[in-house]
């Protein structure tokens, strides 16, 4: 199974930005998701998680109400809408299962920078 994320840049703060995250080879349907980030000098903490049928999301508390996870199961893909951008959101993100279920290699991530 191959992840690949996408949709990373630079933006301002306050700014917002649309991270996909496709998924090659395994039954993407059938698996529950999730997004990761990590800063720099920081360990990897989870995002948000989302079931299988997208029924059921789950926020860090530090995200809650500016991130929105998604999915699309006849693509593959998974989505993190992020708005309102603060410095502290700078990371690396990433897509991978829940790791409550199961992982995936990990992937190359996307880079989103905050900063004005």
């Amino acid at each position: 199974v191959q992840l690949q994320a996408s949709g990373g840049g630079l933006v301002q703060p306050g700014g917002s930005l649309r991270l996909s995250c496709t998924v090659s080879g395994g039954i993407f349907r059938i698996v529950a998701m999730a997004w990761y980030r990590q800063g720099a000098g920081k360990e990897r903490e989870l995002v948000a998680t989302i079931t299988n049928s997208g029924g059921t999301k789950r926020y860090a508390d530090s995200v809650k109400g500016r991130f929105t996870i998604a999915r699309d199961n006849t693509r593959n893909t998974l989505y993190l809408q992020v708005n309102n951008l603060k410095p502290e959101d700078t990371a690396v993100y990433y897509c991978n299962r829940d790791l409550r279920y199961g992982s995936y290699s990990w992937g190359n991530g996307t880079l989103v920078t905050v900063s004005s």
